[in-house]
């Protein structure tokens, strides 16, 4: 391994050349070192746009031309599998009276804003109503599904006896997990927005549903990023995702946005980053609105944001991750000790993820007390596990199976 802060310099600078070269090609190949072409390799496979990068023309790199076609492949034929899990579900759930509604990867595929191979998605998020999320756990069961682990956010099925496979990005034998929600809500970071009235729709029917309309969808999208924004893991494909639904929306679309729910304070932070990157995607007349509701701190943080610094290509832990979206004193006294005291459930959620992720498995960190992680947050830097092991990933050839 090259030195950490070597890693750190050059995912940054891989990070935004991706985000630049997807937004606006420019044709031109970098001229990086060959380790400088891995950490992209690394960014692209965390940010989830290899496949997209591959209909992008330039950068012709011999070894980024193949990793760029081999994700695409595994994308693709992940995908297939996914689309025939997703018809037996709308089967077994018209069956059983039962309303689903897919979420954001397999709703931006259903109108056609990318094609099959496009798009990765790590796995199928389904709404349901809480009443009938005791039916739709069995319908999963009846799949081959058993529950791998239950958060405040959702409940994550997985195939039973399919293990996960160790490579770098997309991986065509990668088990499709489902997360099952009852509402739609991000805690940002102590505070929770809900959205679940403007996503469930009007008139369900048993089977799949769609989101009510392109707003609704719009709205979960701007949700979901602000989350991921609140623990800088945001995705380059966040964005991109984004900036392609811009384009289908209308002004009375736009207007849905602050219709039967609070102020939307939190979507104006993703729409920045989005107008950073994809320009003319998102109208100002609308970013002028939403600049409005943000509060000060969070308007002034978020004006100078980068996608490096705000996702997964930030190397670096932050004890205080979020803060400034909490929109009191009293709330940031809380985030502050929530930090030094996290509840119970904080507890099982990282007993959860140390359990079922991959990329945590044989890592003293994650399992050390808070007190030590709080002295080493104070003392040095702390990389994130899981940028660490794409980056590791990327660097040893024994991982990197989607470049074969």
């Amino acid at each position: 391994m090259p030195p950490l802060r070597t890693i750190h310099a050059g995912l940054r600078r891989t990070t935004e050349a991706l985000a630049a070269e997807l937004a606006l090609p420019s044709g031109g190949t970098p001229d990086w070192s060959a380790l400088e072409w891995r950490l992209a390799m690394a960014a692209a496979a965390a940010h989830g746009v290899s496949p997209l990068l591959e209909r992008v023309p330039g950068w012709q790199h011999p070894p980024w031309r193949r990793f760029l076609a081999a994700q695409r492949e595994h994308v693709e034929q992940r995908h297939r599998r996914i689309v025939a899990l997703l018809h037996r579900l709308d089967a077994l759930a018209r069956d059983a009276g039962i309303t689903l509604v897919p979420l954001k990867g397999a709703a931006l595929h259903a109108l056609g804003l990318y094609e099959a191979g496009e798009r990765p998605m790590a796995d199928i998020d389904l709404l349901v109503h809480a009443d009938d999320a005791p039916r739709a756990a069995a319908l999963l069961r009846e799949l081959g599904y058993v529950e791998s682990f239950a958060q405040w956010k959702h409940q994550v099925f997985k195939p039973a006896a399919q293990p996960p496979v160790a490579a770098l990005g997309e991986h065509r034998d990668t088990p499709v997990n489902v997360e099952l929600h009852t509402r739609i809500h991000e805690r940002l970071p102590l505070a929770a927005v809900d959205l679940t009235a403007t996503v469930y729709p009007r008139a369900p029917r048993p089977g799949l549903n769609a989101y009510p309309s392109t707003a609704a969808l719009m709205a979960h999208l701007l949700l979901h990023a602000a989350g991921n924004l609140c623990g800088r893991s945001l995705r380059l494909l966040h964005l991109n995702d984004i900036s392609l639904l811009a384009t289908r929306m209308t002004r009375r679309d736009w207007e849905v946005l602050w219709e039967g729910i609070e102020p939307p304070w939190w979507a104006w932070p993703p729409l920045c980053l989005v107008a950073r990157y994809y320009r003319h995607a998102v109208p100002e007349a609308v970013l002028a609105r939403l600049e409005r509701d943000c509060p000060p701190l969070l308007r002034a943080r978020a004006r100078r944001w980068t996608l490096s610094r705000v996702s997964c290509s930030e190397l670096w832990l932050h004890g205080l991750a979020g803060i400034e979206w909490c929109r009191s004193p009293g709330e940031a006294a809380r985030y502050l000790y929530r930090r030094v005291r996290p509840t119970d459930e904080a507890r099982r959620e990282r007993a959860d993820m140390v359990r079922t992720q991959l990329w945590l498995q044989d890592r003293s960190w994650v399992t050390a007390s808070q007190l030590r992680r709080i002295v080493a947050w104070l003392t040095r830097p702390v990389p994130r596990m899981d940028t660490l092991y794409v980056v590791r990933a990327a660097l040893q050839p024994s991982l990197a199976r989607a470049e074969e």
